[in-house]
């Protein structure tokens, strides 16, 4: 993700206010929580940022697809189109976040600047090449005053987005939820080689002991040993 835009919106959001009142919405999204953490343990995507994509694609509606919009139970004809249809909310917003630009779930920058790239990259890159904060982000704060994509490729520097902006939605679930935190940048440690196999010695094997003497075999020199010769040899002349 480009370093100036994360680097432009860590600076937005520093100085970002709300304009308008995301409560009620936010309390939507926050009573939902449980839905959007299961997609997030699924792709890594924290959950009050799939709350607001949803909420920013289909006003949190559980019959449209978190991509953009569309029922997840048939084909999307919106970009991106082809997709489905799938078997339920939570499965076609997995898809969206793996499968779909701009892989959510690829993301490792879950800093302020990073997330807000992410959602920014969600909706198209069109406002960074102009210099001017996307309302995608910033409606409903002070960052967003007018402009707005009406159409592809059709700007209109006068028109003002009523639609709540996922920056100021993030704002308005933080008054909810304290739990909300934005992390470092995320490192993938290389996996530890195993340690290496040693065998356990074998246990040496000690001669066994001389069988103790006795009648059967008397120890040599003995008187034992002396009978036991003058028997053989009286047996052998037989």
């Amino acid at each position: 993700m480009n370093v100036d835009l994360k680097a432009a919106n860590a600076a937005r959001w520093a100085k970002a206010s709300l304009t308008r009142n995301f409560a009620p919405i936010a309390a939507k999204l926050f009573a939902a929580k449980s839905r959007y953490r299961a997609v997030e343990a699924k792709t890594g995507v924290p959950w009050f940022v799939i709350a607001v994509i949803h909420q920013r694609e289909s006003s949190q509606s559980w019959a449209g697809s978190l991509a953009q919009g569309d029922p997840w139970n048939r084909v999307s004809t919106h970009v991106p189109a082809g997709r489905g249809p799938f078997v339920s909310w939570e499965a076609a917003a997995i898809d969206a976040l793996v499968n779909c630009a701009p892989h959510a779930s690829r993301n490792r920058d879950w800093t302020i600047g990073g997330t807000l790239a992410l959602l920014e990259g969600y909706n198209g890159l069109g406002y960074a090449k102009r210099g001017v904060p996307s309302p995608y982000l910033w409606a409903g704060t002070n960052q967003y005053r007018s402009g707005k994509y009406v159409a592809d490729g059709k700007y209109n520097a006068n028109y003002v987005d009523t639609q709540p902006g996922c920056a100021g939605l993030i704002l308005a679930l933080m008054a909810l939820d304290s739990g909300i935190r934005f992390g470092a940048p995320a490192v993938v440690a290389p996996s530890a080689a195993p340690a290496p196999v040693v065998a356990a010695p074998k246990p040496a094997i000690k001669p066994a002991a001389p069988a103790a003497p006795s009648i059967t075999n008397p120890s040599k020199g003995s008187i034992g040993a002396f009978i036991a010769g003058l028997f053989a040899s009286i047996f052998r002349r037989k």
